[in-house]
């Protein structure tokens, strides 16, 4: 089984960038579809972004295209989040998941069954 730990969050101005890392564990990293989710205080946990096992399809939330790019590195079994012009409504809590089978409707929380433990963005203005 995988195991997932995230990186990179912080407090930010809007505007200012960040990269968010999850690095896995386990030899099987290459095998996963990989997304992240985050939840802000309050809300539901929302899909941000999903990529394939082998990186050839990449799904992104309406919110954020444009801004995020998701990325994986199956070598290092590392999956990347690029945020970029944040906005105060970028303020969550983001988390990784990890997901076996066909690349379906990774939009969708239940196409995954690892999480992380998740990193914090805090958009200052």
């Amino acid at each position: 089984q995988v195991q997932l730990v995230e990186s990179g969050g912080g407090l930010v101005q809007a505007g200012a960038s960040l990269r968010l890392s999850c690095a896995a564990s386990g030899r099987t990293f290459s095998t996963y579809n990989m997304g992240w989710f985050r939840q802000a205080p309050g809300k539901e946990r929302q899909f941000v972004a999903g990529i394939s096992w082998n990186g050839g399809s990449t799904w992104y939330a309406d919110s954020v295209k444009g801004r995020f790019t998701i990325s994986r590195d199956n070598a290092n079994n590392t999956v990347y989040l690029q945020v970029n012009s944040l906005k105060l409504e970028d303020t969550a809590v983001y988390y990784c998941a990890a997901g076996s089978g066909p690349p379906l409707r990774l939009w969708a929380s239940t196409a995954y069954n690892r999480w992380g433990q998740g990193t914090q963005v805090t958009v200052s203005s």
